[in-house]
């Protein structure tokens, strides 16, 4: 008999993730993360499949991260703790021996790679203004250092998360440094009072970025410069970028970027550059889709982003979301596009060679595994079964496609579960799942919390509506300006759509979740109307005015979005769901991270005040050391605490026959 997904699964299901390519070698190496209960934490491990099958490489329960290898395919670099819980790069010599500890950095390291020539590691450090001030000071011992004020002169001044410390931050800025391999001599390569990012490194140069500007906190857009012979070549100015990489002839560079056109509602795109010319060419836009993953999920943890790699001097193959997958395509540098694969599925990982796509690959019923896209044949192999177990044992719903047109005839996408073990004859409840973002995506990906409640015997629906990502640039622009409205009917739609296909569902028995932008949405819909008889609102937004100045993107996340400031009390209170809770008649748990700076819990302590000075049912649970994340990569005994809460939630309210 096979088992039912339960709360406990997070510690069965493995993420395999972040594939690189062995130069010169026909291997390719990945990282399995595995969820530990007893350290209450998660541990990755560096694997390789050479061809003939998979070998484990690292074994210290650890986090390793940025996994690049040398140009000649002898050496493999990746960032993980050292003694002292600092991220260092580490060194693995694939002719034997021990990993080497590279760098000693006092603040720890991020984004390295290998110089091309592999006598050299290129690696960025983040440090405090006037940090050289200061080192006498944090030389001293713990015992003799003493609370010091943070004195804050910018905007952007704090942060939710990152691959650097989060909350109220000192100024700092990222810089890039090198290291020679032989004689651990460090160099530093770009400094100042601005970030560098630093994207690909060849012989002879190396492309690089920074966000200088005159007004830093109102600045989006970074400078995208080649270095070659000593002298900086400006590429281009006005956006921010995913990816920029050097052709192996060295005549294109391959940038992926996202303009402000839409501000972030803008699609990322992919634009071609010629180095002799200086013109680029726009690849992706005639697409009408983004380029990227940006789906919304819970499981898929320590995944590195690649959006585009260059397979010979002229070809190159990237990703593209569209209608809820995340498929590979492969294009040119007259800028020809054409799909390698299509499918059902969410491709979260992908780097290549000459020969093959090396992809990571999600759907409904598998979590993750690795696969090889062989160029020639155009044939997809699966090369690992690392959830094999899990998905063999566990009872999965598959859910249905849903597809429908909405009240001003705009045509939404989604999917439905049944319940696990649905039996005809019954009546069942039904929860709908709204993500986050807005502009993110529910996708063909495993998603453990929706089969959870699936398997705690409720039906499940969960759509896309106007706001998410993978349709049209318009479909994704429709929320800005207009929350709560088009995108409220969209949900409303979808669940009329579903309760009049299957006359199963206990329309007098419906609940509404979702996280972020979803917990905004579940606070609007209980706030319009009374459908629901059970809500659960997540990391939320209940006032914008507030928002506006508390969150580390509230400045400008409310203009982009509600298009509205201060100036506008009015629009930012009509949009606010805040102004309708002594509306509210559905039963709603709130849930917040305590150390969520998203969205800040003071939006979650507003509205339970609010909720209970109406006399309103409503419960409270604040999850200590828990940023927005908690649902993604937060403790895992704090993500069964808020899963068991969702599921004692809808089992309370929501009456099962």
């Amino acid at each position: 008999m096979m088992n039912k997904v339960s709360i406990e699964d997070i510690f069965k299901i493995k993420s395999v993730s972040s594939p690189k390519a062995v130069p010169n070698t026909g291997k390719v190496t990945y990282l399995v993360t595995k969820t530990d209960e007893e350290k209450d934490t998660y541990y990755s491990y560096l694997h390789n499949f050479d061809g003939r099958g998979n070998i484990q490489l690292t074994y210290k329960d650890e986090t390793v991260t940025n996994v690049a290898h040398s140009h000649d395919g002898t050496m493999t670099l990746f960032t993980a703790p050292d003694d002292d819980k600092k991220s260092q790069v580490f060194i693995l010599r694939h002719a034997g021996g021990e990993r080497e500890q590279l760098t000693h950095e006092d603040d720890g390291v991020f984004g390295a790679q290998f110089s091309h020539d592999g006598q050299s590691v290129f690696y960025h450090v983040s440090s405090e203004k006037n940090s050289a001030d200061k080192k006498d000071e944090d030389d001293k011992d713990d015992k003799d250092k003493k609370p010091e004020a943070a004195v804050i002169t910018r905007m952007k001044y704090k942060s939710d998360g990152g691959p650097g410390p989060y909350g109220v931050l000192t100024e700092k800025y990222t810089a890039v440094k090198s290291i020679d391999i032989q004689s651990g001599e460090t160099e530093t390569v770009l400094s100042g009072d601005e970030n560098f990012t630093l994207y690909d490194v060849f012989e002879g140069g190396f492309i690089y970025a920074t966000d200088k500007s005159e007004n830093p906190d109102f600045n989006f857009a970074q400078k995208l410069y080649l270095r070659t012979g000593g002298e900086d070549k400006l590429i281009r100015d006005d956006a921010s970028f995913m990816k920029a990489e050097i052709s192996g002839d060295q005549k294109h560079i391959l940038m992926t970027l996202m303009t402000r056109k839409f501000k972030n509602a803008t699609h990322p795109h992919i634009e071609v550059y010629d180095i002799k010319t200086e013109e680029s060419i726009d690849v992706t836009t005639k697409l009408d889709k983004p380029v990227g993953g940006l789906v919304a999920q819970d499981t898929q943890q320590n995944a590195e982003g690649n959006t585009a790699e260059w397979i010979s001097n002229n070809e190159y193959v990237f990703l593209v979301s569209e209608f809820g997958s995340v498929n590979l395509y492969k294009g040119d540098v007259e800028g020809n596009i054409r799909p390698l694969l299509r499918g059902e599925h969410n491709i979260f990982g992908m780097d290549a060679d000459s020969e093959a796509a090396y992809l990571t690959i999600s759907t409904h019923v598998s979590p993750s595994e690795l696969y090889k896209f062989d160029f020639k044949t155009e044939e997809l192999s699966q090369l690992t079964e690392i959830n094999y177990d899990y998905v063999t044992d566990t009872e999965l719903v598959k859910p249905e496609p849903v597809e429908f047109s909405s009240f001003d005839d705009t045509t939404v996408h989604g999917w439905f579960m049944k319940p696990a073990g649905y039996e005809a004859g019954k009546n069942y409840p039904m929860v709908t799942n709204i993500h986050g973002g807005p502009h993110a995506l529910y996708a063909n990906t495993y998603f453990h919390e929706m089969q959870l409640l699936a398997a705690k015997g409720y039906a499940v629906l969960f759509i896309n509506p106007r706001g998410s990502h993978s349709y049209s640039q318009e479909f994704v622009d429709a929320v800005r300006g207009d929350y709560g409205n088009g995108d409220y009917k969209d949900i409303m739609s979808a669940v009329d759509y579903i309760t009049d296909k299957y006359d199963w569902i206990d329309k007098d028995n419906l609940g509404v979740t979702g996280g972020s932008y979803g917990g905004f949405m579940t606070n609007w819909i209980v706030g319009q109307t009374n459908r629901f008889k059970a809500a659960v609102t997540q990391r939320s937004i209940s006032n914008w005015i507030s928002f506006r100045g508390v969150s580390d993107i509230g400045y400008y996340f409310t203009e982009w979005q509600i298009l509205a400031g201060l100036d506008n009390l009015d629009k930012l209170w009509h949009h606010s769901p805040l102004k309708y809770a002594k509306n509210v008649e559905t039963p709603l748990l709130i849930l917040h991270g305590e150390e969520d700076i998203r969205c800040p819990i003071e939006q979650a302590e507003q509205l339970f005040i609010e909720l209970k000075s109406h006399e309103k049912e409503t419960e409270f649970i604040r999850f200590p050391e828990s940023s927005h994340e908690l649902s993604r990569s937060g403790k895992p005994s704090l993500k069964m605490q808020r899963l068991s809460h969702i599921v004692r939630w809808f089992d309370q309210y929501l009456i099962q026959n």
